[in-house]
């Protein structure tokens, strides 16, 4: 695949999903990036900001096997992996089936996903890493291409489990999604009030996802870029020397080397979405909140004083230097 061809791919899905969701035009981008670069996001916003329209209208403009999972208190693990029954064979015999469970699709939207208890969101975890399911001893290898998109609400915290860290990282980015303007609401109300319901056609499939995406892994970074990356990472750790004032007041623990994958595989598809082959560091600035603020784990002090992430992440782009090859 080439460089104008992905552009116009991409560009294209943007397009469509535009035709069903009103404004959100960094949210979609962001998303793409994520799906493109074979990887999972959490979407953060309040109820009604069509979080779940945007995951299932991407899903039809990708032409996706597309499966809803919703998070509550009593869901169990084998309801989002699948479990063995027991069914009569034609010799009379009873045997064992896998029956698969939701998780076996190519876009697998996890709606309010903190509703469900750490044991239910641990199911997730085998999957969204390796990309297979253990059941019974046997190991299930899900369709490629495969993604997790997960949504939760910030407001309403009773009867919520927070994610553990170790699940929040495997998200490449977290996404806030922000309440519309005067004028997208206008445009929503209207389109969501008569009888004409927009629908995304099917632009991509599967494959050229696929293809989407070894295009980005092909793509070189200079040195500088990468370096700069991973001074950022150690920045947000505040034993390192560099470490900004802020981090060292507010952050208990920083970004893991997740974070540095999230950063350039970001970059990359940023990059390539722009119509160019290369990576400055304007495409690391690009999505460097959404693929740290998930990542920087405040201490005591900067939860009691509310300390936003995004203020931290700010300061580090402004205090590491960028130094040019």
């Amino acid at each position: 695949m080439e460089i104008a061809e992905f552009s116009q791919l991409a560009r294209s899905i943007e397009r469509e999903v535009s035709r069903v969701i009103v404004g959100q035009q960094h949210v979609v981008r962001l998303v793409l990036i994520c799906v493109l670069s074979g990887r999972h996001a959490l979407l953060e916003g309040v109820p009604g900001l069509g979080k779940t329209q945007l995951i299932r209208t991407l899903a039809d403009a990708m032409a996706l096997n597309f499966s809803r999972i919703q998070f509550t208190p009593d869901l169990m693990p084998s309801d989002v992996t699948g479990t063995n029954i027991m069914e009569d064979t034609e010799d009379g015999r009873k045997a064992f089936r896998f029956q698969r469970g939701p998780i076996f699709a190519n876009l697998v939207l996890a709606d309010e996903i903190n509703r469900a208890t750490p044991k239910t969101q641990s199911a997730l975890l085998e999957a969204m890493q390796e990309k297979t399911v253990t059941v019974g001893g046997v190991v299930y290898p899900l369709s490629l291409p495969f993604f997790v998109l997960a949504t939760q609400n910030p407001l309403e915290q009773e009867g919520t489990y927070p994610l553990p860290e170790a699940q929040l990282d495997r998200f490449m980015f977290k996404i806030d999604v922000d309440f519309p303007t005067v004028n997208d609401l206008v445009t929503i109300i209207e389109r969501t009030t008569g009888n004409i319901s927009p629908k995304a056609e099917k632009v991509v499939d599967g494959e050229q996802v696929l293809q989407m995406g070894e295009l980005a892994l092909n793509m070189p970074v200079p040195t500088h870029v990468t370096r700069y990356v991973a001074e950022l990472i150690i920045a947000t750790h505040p034993e390192s020397e560099n470490a900004p004032d802020a981090v060292r007041r507010y952050v208990r623990y920083g970004a893991s080397p997740r974070g540095a994958q999230a950063l350039i595989m970001g970059a990359k598809i940023h990059a390539l979405l722009e119509g160019r082959f290369n990576v400055s560091f304007d495409d690391i600035e690009a999505i460097a909140f959404a693929s740290l603020r998930h990542r920087l784990l405040l201490n005591f002090e900067g939860m009691a004083e509310g300390v936003p992430t995004d203020a931290i992440v700010e300061g580090l782009l402004k205090s590491v230097q960028k130094v040019k090859a």
